[in-house]
């Protein structure tokens, strides 16, 4: 076990300056991977440890899943396994100075990555409600004595406790956007269903559109977005006709004009939502009809002047409507394909996403097996 140099006890003042910053930090964090990061570290400094680990129980696996163990991988034990299985299945607090001591710990772990687990301090995570939510480990204290006091268990169920609370409240939003993304799918296979598209299509041009987003260098975030907002993009469609929709033969100028609107009406049903979500649809529905050299619909934007995410999505789109199957023309190869979005660039589509496109082919391609009707 390497700790390096070793340190003191924490001064109330130091204590609390740990506090006060992680809670300014902790509050404004939606992601849960990186607040689980936050709150590791959080117990890792309240109580002078090398490691600390938050262990979240996995009801479906019925397994402890190590989120963010300091310098190792994520794990996961079976919910009665160890001395963390001890913990949570009493849900009492443990002190143990030397793991190795204690039948109960499982060294494998050690073995494995070479460390040295010596002290270790584990207690329940829990919620307003009382119930189990997983368990807060620290391991190796850094203090010359090198063990874990009654007043280290107090700092850590303070810790606990407002992990615990902030824990709940993001995953209570996770499962509220999860909800909320399953409704906007189905109402973008309803849209695509309307006009004989199928739900994959709305899959696959949303995993285009953030594999196109990522490449292009948007943030894993608004890439994520891009695809959650993007089975909307024709939901529109629902309120034209299916006598226009499914037209075996070419449209009249008025029933193209019809066809149009509905990139207006998707916008109209989507502007007035509070949701990021459902914001980034109106945007998408509304503008992935427009074209780069302004000669699209419904606006006739151009150049920069069309967001970022109806370019995005117009890129994938297209690339789906060719790449697959429709009632109306066969799949094109892949040569044709590039040869139609080399023509396109800069006159339909936003050259600098065309070149990222050209370049990134592969990937939409393993996006189109994986997806395949």
């Amino acid at each position: 076990m390497s700790h390096g140099r070793l340190k003191r006890e924490l001064h109330s003042e130091e204590l609390l300056e740990i506090i006060f910053d992680y809670a300014s930090r902790i509050t404004i964090e939606n992601n849960p991977d990186r607040l689980l990061m936050l709150m590791a570290d959080m117990g890792r400094d309240m109580t002078v440890a090398d490691r600390c680990t938050l262990w979240l129980y996995d009801e479906k696996t019925d397994e402890l899943l190590a989120r963010i163990p300091h310098g190792m991988e994520k794990i996961r034990v079976p919910a009665t396994s160890g001395l963390v299985g001890y913990v949570y299945q009493t849900a009492n607090s443990l002190v143990i100075d030397d793991a190795y001591e204690d039948k109960r710990f499982c060294a494998e772990l050690d073995v494995k990555t070479g460390y040295r687990t010596k002290s270790v301090m584990m207690i329940p995570l829990m919620n307003k409600l009382n119930q189990r939510l997983g368990v807060y480990q620290v391991i190796n204290k850094l203090t010359a004595d090198e063990v874990f006091t009654a007043q280290d268990v107090k700092y850590l169920r303070l810790a606990a406790s407002y992990t615990a609370q902030a824990l709940e409240a993001v995953l209570t939003n996770i499962e509220m956007e999860e909800a909320q993304r399953e409704i906007i799918f189905k109402m973008g296979e309803i849209g695509e269903v309307r006009s004989k598209e199928t739900g994959a299509h709305v899959k696959r041009v949303a995993e285009y559109a953030k594999f196109l987003a990522m490449k292009c260098g948007l943030s894993e975030e608004e890439a994520d977005l891009i695809k959650v907002a993007s089975p909307m993009h024709d939901i529109g469609k629902v309120a034209i006709a299916d006598a226009i929709l499914n037209k075996p033969g070419k449209l009249s100028e008025e029933e193209f004009i019809a066809v149009r609107e509905h990139a207006n009406i998707g916008y109209n049903l989507l502007k007035n939502s509070n949701r990021s979500i459902l914001k980034a649809a109106a945007v998408i529905a509304k503008e992935h009809h427009e074209r780069w050299d302004g000669k699209g619909y419904p606006e006739g934007l151009s150049g920069d002047d069309i967001h970022i995410y109806g370019r995005i999505v117009s890129v994938a789109d297209v690339f789906d409507a060719l790449a697959t199957d429709r009632p109306y023309k066969k799949a094109w190869n892949a040569e044709k394909i590039l040869a139609h979005f080399r023509k396109e660039r800069g006159c339909q589509f936003d050259p600098n996403l065309i070149d990222v496109f050209l370049a990134n082919m592969d990937g939409f391609l393993q996006i189109k097996e994986q997806y395949e009707d």
